[in-house]
């Protein structure tokens, strides 16, 4: 456990606070734990359908701790920072931010697996990997080519310069943008939204979302398949009696 990274779980949403400031929220390995078993929780624990990160104190994250990380030379498989990565991109459990302030290099690549990022007008972000002379991570050279072409990866990439929230809407890395003393609210809401809708179907969703582009016809069927299985599940049965006595489903028994 870390004090640097604090957790708190409020009506389905985990939320995921980095609690640096004094760095900025510049993540060490400890951190990255905390981020990762956090996921796991998440995935282990049915009550748990969204998780919100965000930062303090006007900033998201000023990316690694250089230092943290230059000491921790373990092997690449090992370091927590690959832990928290590998969680991140493979879990179906819908991950959002909130961002504020500064969002510097894996604090700005995270985003781009991440379901909703909420940003306020102030949030700055930056992917400055080539001003180290070194390469993108968190397979952000592929994921950046998705989500804004080719071109502007690379301006993006191979000169390593900032950008502002409305850009980053732009881009396609953030979802929402809205004033900083609204962020959590709005972002907050967003997540409660997703947090009462039947926890099993809204993961198969993520699920066949993310799944590799395919025929559509194999995608028809997998769709199907999953269609089919839900539809005989208790919170469908749940669903659809709500329906039919015009009241608000409850999802809540089965979590």
């Amino acid at each position: 456990m870390t004090i640097h990274v604090l957790t708190e779980v409020d009506s389905g949403v985990l939320t995921v606070r980095f609690n640096r400031a004094e760095k900025k929220n510049a993540l060490t390995s400890e951190m990255y734990t905390a981020m990762a078993d956090a996921i796991d929780r998440a995935e282990s624990d049915r009550t748990v359908k969204v998780v919100l990160f965000t930062g303090s104190e006007g900033a998201y994250t000023a990316g690694n701790d250089l230092g943290d990380f230059l000491s921790n030379p373990s092997g690449a498989a090992d370091r927590p920072v690959n832990r928290f990565i590998a969680k991140m991109a493979a879990t179906d459990v819908p991950l959002m931010a909130a961002v504020d302030g500064l969002a510097v290099g894996i604090g700005t690549t995270m985003l781009l697996h991440f379901d909703q990022v909420f940003a306020s007008e102030n949030a700055r972000f930056s992917m400055p990997f080539i001003n180290l002379a070194l390469v993108p991570e968190a397979g952000s050279s592929m994921q950046l080519v998705e989500a804004c072409g080719y071109k502007k990866a690379a301006e993006l990439l191979m000169l390593g310069e900032p950008f502002d929230a409305g850009q980053a809407l732009e881009y396609g890395i953030v979802s929402v943008v809205c004033p900083a003393d609204r962020l959590m609210e709005q972002a907050m809401a967003m997540a409660h939204k997703l947090a009462s809708k039947p926890r099993d179907a809204l993961l198969a969703t993520k699920r066949l979302m993310r799944r590799p582009k395919e025929p559509v016809l194999q995608r028809i069927q997998a769709e199907s398949d999953q269609f089919f299985e839900r539809l005989t599940s208790p919170a469908a049965v749940e669903a659809i009696s709500a329906f039919m006595e015009k009241r608000t489903a409850d999802f809540s028994k089965f979590d």
